[in-house]
């Protein structure tokens, strides 16, 4: 299964980038988190987050080139719950760039109320980084 978690770019530079997700009620992963207080899942605004961050770092990489992945999340702080009706507004942002093509990113994920008004509070923030697969290496553990 594949989680969209950008539904369209709002803004983007070659530094930066702006991104809107839409919570709908039908989203199918709502009907379980939680019953009866349905919120976007935490993991989901993270992963909203990596999606607007790769879509900023990779605008220069070659086509044939792998996806960026996730490499490592630090200082990474939840605010608010994301209920259905509201919309995830990322922002991220292009920081250093290891040897490695790994690159740092600075993200905020807020909250657009129903209304078309920002919350004034963040849902989540954290610093990312992104880096190529590590492909043809063992997975930890196996």
């Amino acid at each position: 299964m594949r989680f969209d978690l950008v539904d369209a770019v709002l803004e983007q530079t070659s530094d930066s980038i702006v991104t809107i997700k839409h919570v709908s009620s039908a989203e199918e992963y709502l009907q379980d988190h939680f019953a009866g207080f349905p919120v976007l899942p935490g993991v989901l605004m993270l992963e909203a987050m990596v999606q607007a961050g790769r879509a900023l770092a990779e605008q220069d990489r070659d086509t044939g080139a792998p996806p960026l992945v996730l490499g490592q999340v630090r200082g990474l702080k939840y605010g608010r719950f994301v209920p259905p009706g509201c919309s995830l507004i990322v922002r991220a942002s292009r920081g250093v760039e290891g040897e490695d093509g790994s690159i740092e990113i600075k993200a905020t994920a807020e909250v657009r109320e129903p209304d078309g008004t920002m919350s004034g509070q963040k849902a989540a923030s954290g610093r990312l980084t992104l880096r190529p697969p590590r492909l043809g290496t063992a997975a930890v553990g196996a």
